[in-house]
């Protein structure tokens, strides 16, 4: 880590100001290639059984890989599986698995250990935040995860390189969820039985990179697998710094210390003002949404529907895009975003009504003068509290409602969100795949397994249930469609904006893959 502070203070002295430098390149070893890029805080987990947020699952899919995996086309492509067969009319999957995959401690991979990986993330000992979300439509699963199994049965051993799996019922989107890191495979000799990897030593896989070093709130690094199956890295090493402050990654960029650096959207014209670095900015569209929650679970408050529609037509979604976030993204008009099957461009989203605001507020019998909102958000990132701020002024502009701002430590939000503890709140849903289940019964049927604020509307469930097992396309989106139309008119949520991410890349940097979900693993990334 010196040598790392080292590096950068000679950057900062010697190195050209105007954006992406030429030194730098390594930690005391000039001969190395270095791919540098920030991490905004460190690492929620080193465990792809555990990991909830999309920092952390960059990170993670360098080192651990599943059966399949996305493709640049945004299609599910072979992985660690080579081929799959779809059988018992969209039951059954049989994954023929690669050859000669190697763990990073040489040993080959084989069936066992993709029967092993999914069992261990299904332990109720592990206590995995996310199993039950991207593993559940496996038979067995249920049943493993309450400790009433000592296996999950829909995963089979056929032979040293065949996996079979079984779920419940056809779904279109299920290799999707396969994608998700909780389905990764991990070293069983490598890991502690029913505990989560907390040791660079215990985050054994088959990815492009092995762990090498890390120092929390400091620095990760991951160096090149050479028998990578997929073909050696071009690069011999990946360096995550943990920068929490924008300001400081956008230095870091413009002196050469980070190769690769997305911006807060409040430094996005200055950049593109600044001839050194205005070309070096890109834009990607992601199929993520931004919005505001309200939580029954947490707060009774939230259970007033004529309350939580007070609030969403309260919100001028328009100025926040096109004002505070200067336009760079989209007002979200629905629910499902742009790249996701079964987005549509106007949805039927409440308007910004202030005197239809009013009126719902009274309708609720809710008196503004005697409560007090606090709105929650993650910490270090300057759009999501101008957001937040935004939001609590037009709140008290418009309805007469005192609006507190209370930011938290990324982990330490996931975990109470995660058990429904925060009742009012400011957050991003990003895509895990390209289908309206993922965020329609995923996050607000009463049976999803993300609905962690308590949303509860039997329309809204029936609709869902049928879409999610219909095998017709057309009658799938016509009944995501009804049922996104009834939760916006609920506004458990109110959509605010959908993701687009102003990106700073270094010239330097050639053979970034990317998909809607974000840049692939690095193993075609080269340095100059």
């Amino acid at each position: 880590m010196r040598r790392w502070i080292l590096a950068g203070v000679l950057v900062a002295v010697g190195l050209l100001a105007g954006g992406c430098g030429t030194g730098a390149r390594s930690s005391g070893a000039g001969s190395e290639k270095v791919f540098r890029y920030p991490i905004v805080t460190s690492p929620t987990t080193l465990d792809p059984g555990m990991v909830q947020d999309g920092d952390t699952i960059d990170l993670i899919q360098q080192v651990f890989e599943g059966l399949v995996a996305w493709g640049e086309d945004n299609q599910v492509q072979p992985n660690l599986a080579e081929k799959w067969e779809v059988l018992d009319g969209g039951r059954t999957y049989l994954f023929h698995l690669k050859k000669g995959v190697k763990f990073h401690n040489g040993r080959e991979l084989t069936a066992e250990d993709v029967k092993f990986s999914f069992e261990r993330h299904c332990d109720p000992k592990f206590k995995s935040p996310v199993a039950q979300t991207y593993l559940s439509d496996i038979v067995g699963v249920a049943d493993k995860l309450r400790g009433q199994a000592s296996e999950v049965r829909g995963v089979q051993v056929v032979g040293p390189y065949e996996v079979k799996i079984t779920i419940d019922s056809p779904k279109p989107y299920f290799l999707g969820k396969l994608t998700y890191p909780t389905a990764f495979v991990v070293c069983r000799e490598a890991v502690q039985p029913g505990q989560e990897i907390r040791s660079v030593k215990e985050m054994v896989g088959t990815g492009p990179f092995r762990a090498r070093e890390y120092v929390p709130d400091q620095l990760v690094v991951l160096e090149a697998f050479r028998e990578y199956h997929l073909g050696s890295p071009k690069i011999d090493r990946l360096e995550r710094p943990v920068v929490k402050d924008a300001q400081t990654r956008l230095n870091m960029f413009r002196s050469g210390e980070i190769d690769l650096l997305v911006l807060e959207r409040q430094d996005v014209e200055a950049v593109q003002r600044d001839p050194k670095l205005k070309d070096q900015l890109q834009f990607f569209d992601r199929p993520g949404i931004w919005y505001i929650g309200m939580a029954p679970k947490a707060d009774p408050l939230f259970a007033n529907r004529s309350f939580r529609r007070a609030i969403a037509m309260a919100i001028d979604r328009k100025q926040i895009v096109e004002q505070t976030l200067r336009g760079l993204c989209t007002v979200a008009e629905g629910i499902v975003p742009p790249g996701v099957l079964g987005h549509r461009p106007k949805a039927a989203s409440l308007p910004f009504d202030v005197e239809g605001a009013r009126r719902e507020l009274q309708a609720s019998g809710v008196d503004p003068s005697k409560i007090k909102l606090e709105l929650t958000f993650r910490e270090q990132r300057p759009d999501i509290k101008l957001v937040a701020e935004d939001v609590a002024g037009q709140l008290k502009k418009n309805l007469g409602i005192e609006v507190t701002l209370r930011t938290m430590e990324w982990k330490a939000y996931l975990e109470k969100h995660q058990r429904g503890e925060i009742g009012f709140f400011h957050m991003r849903w990003m895509a895990d795949y390209l289908d309206p289940q993922n965020f329609l019964s995923t996050m607000l049927a009463s049976y999803g397994p993300e609905n962690t604020i308590g949303y509860v509307n039997p329309e809204f469930d029936a609709l869902c249930r049928k879409a999610d097992v219909s095998q017709n396309e057309k009658e799938r989106l016509e009944l995501y469609a009804k049922a996104e139309d009834i939760a916006l008119q609920d506004a458990p949520w109110v959509p605010i904006y959908f993701q687009r991410d102003p990106e700073l890349i270094c010239p330097r940097v050639k053979g970034l893959r990317t998909s809607l979900f974000g840049h692939l693993p690095h193993y075609t990334v080269t340095v100059d």
